[in-house]
């Protein structure tokens, strides 16, 4: 298996040759856009970091674990995946941090650690995407996406409750 990435990358090579693409210049001319959507992004990244940080150490996170207690136990949601469920949308890397201690307390084959799984794969980093998908290309009303990605990541948490419940438990 450790050979097809190479494989991929002669096809690609071998592609552009056939077409007459100059392909390392190209690759040059993507790279160096790469680097500047690269700088142009970086403070957007920088503000969704900050908010993240600022939302962990303020105790707005262990306020919003306090209020949404009620709904998330009547959902039969349990109370060590609820902070998966509110990072999920801010940030990637804190959602993972909190998956692996999921797994490392609760197990990975309990309801637990299932649906919390589950939630990870099917929901999405919302801000983080909007954040650098939109900032990159210098957008800053983004109209419906933000209603619609909450809207399609509530339909993944539903569906991964759901399934977690009463398909696989």
């Amino acid at each position: 298996m450790n050979f097809i990435i190479p494989i991929i990358i002669l096809l690609i090579l071998i592609y552009g040759y056939l077409n007459g693409v100059k392909v390392y210049d190209a690759f040059i001319e993507g790279a160096g856009e790469g680097l500047l959507i690269t700088f142009r992004i970086l403070p957007y990244i920088g503000a969704m970091l900050l908010a993240v940080g600022m939302l962990r150490n303020s105790g707005g996170l262990d306020f919003m674990l306090y209020v949404l207690s009620p709904l998330t136990s009547a959902a039969g949601i349990p109370e060590e995946v609820v902070p998966l469920i509110i990072m999920k949308p801010l940030s990637g890397s804190g959602a993972l941090g909190i998956l692996a201690d999921i797994l490392k307390r609760s197990g990975a084959d309990n309801y637990a650690g299932v649906l919390a799984s589950i939630i990870m794969s099917s929901t999405e980093t919302i801000f983080y995407t909007i954040t650098v998908y939109f900032g990159s290309i210098g957008i800053k009303n983004i109209r419906h996406t933000l209603a619609a990605a909450v809207i399609a990541d509530m339909a993944g948490l539903a569906a991964a409750v759901l399934l977690c419940r009463f398909i696989l438990f």
